[in-house]
């Protein structure tokens, strides 16, 4: 009896430890952080970068059903510069890196469900693969091509921001280096797309917190700057404190999960 009464005290705690359910809500903005929309290679070591198609779609159908308003680089860019709100209740999905899976899965999906995406692109690697990466960790994934970002730009659906010439660690860098990174990501893309790109995420969220690197992104342009660090940024943004939150998406997420990143920030320790 006590051996039982012990196993399902101990059974309550991992519960308690695997989901934040008892935490406070969080108001603000919640952003959503994926990569690839898809199933992951079997010699894949970052699975949890990996969420399905069949996922991906129950995540858009819950922000529909739940009342929120996908919202774009460019609206939120503007409010930052203007103080004018967002709407109500706003959501900014985003996606790392350009992987072409966003195009042929994601965007099909948030044309279906009348929602809107958003993709921090590596500059040089457009038209090419994830080279930064270690093909033995993660085999190389084709990238997405010029026409096919200009098709997903022309639909409305998708906006783009930066994610670096080359996705380096930028806070690893010497600063004329990440400058350069970070200054001409912003004018190439800008020049390639048509338009300002006011937002940029740090490659492996270091440089969010490297003050020295935040102002150098705030030098070359950009508006927005986005880390990894998990949570939900308050409106309206203070820009000088940090760099907004994000709410890493994995694949191995439960609904509840996804609940309880959106409702309190994070669902996991």
């Amino acid at each position: 009896m006590i051996l039982s009464i012990i196993a399902g005290i101990a059974a309550a705690a991992a519960f308690s430890a695997r989901f934040n359910w008892w935490r406070s809500g969080v108001k603000g903005l919640p952003v959503l952080m994926y990569h690839n929309i898809g199933k992951a290679p079997a010699s894949s070591r970052y699975k949890k970068l990996w969420v399905s198609p069949e996922n991906f779609a129950k995540h858009m159908d819950y922000l529909k059903k739940h009342g929120y308003n996908f919202i774009s680089f460019t609206e939120l860019a503007w409010s930052v510069k203007t103080g004018e709100p967002l709407p109500d209740n706003p959501v900014l999905v985003t996606f790392d890196d350009g992987y072409r899976n966003n195009y042929t899965e994601a965007w099909k999906i948030l044309k279906d469900k009348g929602g809107k995406g958003n993709i921090f692109l590596v500059y040089n690697t457009i038209g090419k693969h994830n080279a930064w990466q270690n093909p033995e960790e993660e085999p190389w994934q084709p990238m997405m091509t010029w026409e096919e970002i200009r098709e997903m730009q022309e639909s409305g659906i998708m906006d783009f921001g930066s994610h670096t010439m080359n996705h380096p660690a930028l806070q690893n860098l010497a600063p004329e280096t990440a400058a350069w990174e970070l200054r001409e990501s912003r004018k190439r893309l800008g020049d390639r797309l048509g338009r300002e790109v006011a937002c940029m995420a740090y490659p492996y969220g270091g440089g969010a917190l490297d003050a020295n690197v935040r102002k150098l992104a705030k030098e070359a342009g950009y508006v927005c700057d986005f880390g990894i660090r998990q949570g939900i940024s308050p409106l309206p943004w203070n820009a000088e404190e940090a760099a907004l939150k994000r709410l890493l998406i994995r694949g191995d997420d439960t609904m509840l999960d996804f609940h309880l990143q959106l409702t309190r920030g994070k669902s996991r320790f």
